[in-house]
């Protein structure tokens, strides 16, 4: 199963979408002509590849942060402390098995069969 597919049949991009985050293809965005700009003067974490200014809104303070990180800011509606961000990991260590599934593709149904009819 996709990731994507995954995370909608399990109910968090429901999750996601009510608290107003939004999922974008891998890479960055602006390549796939993602030109999503964020309100003037924004302060916004992102997962993406890029920044540079006025990338995602004008005169906007971009941080490009990790996907744990952004969960933890999304949580929590602000940049964590030190001591926030640990707490908040330490969750995220103790759930590791459950929540990094989705990247081990070499033991996801979907991606092994392909990847036997896939040649170089």
């Amino acid at each position: 199963m996709l990731r994507k597919t995954a995370l909608a049949k399990e109910g968090h991009c429901a999750t996601f979408g009510s608290a107003g985050a939004r999922t974008e293809m891998p890479g960055c965005s602006i390549c796939m002509a993602n030109q999503a700009q964020v309100r003037e003067g924004a302060t916004v974490v992102s997962t993406s590849t890029r920044n540079f200014p006025n990338r995602l809104g004008k005169n906007t303070n971009v941080f490009l942060v990790s996907a744990e990180l952004a969960a933890v800011c999304s949580k929590l509606g602000r940049i964590p402390t030190l001591a926030e961000y640990m707490e908040a990991v330490g969750v995220l260590n103790k759930d590791s098995e459950n929540i990094y599934k989705y990247l081990n593709f070499d033991q996801i149904e979907e991606y092994v069969e392909n990847a036997k009819e896939t040649t170089a």
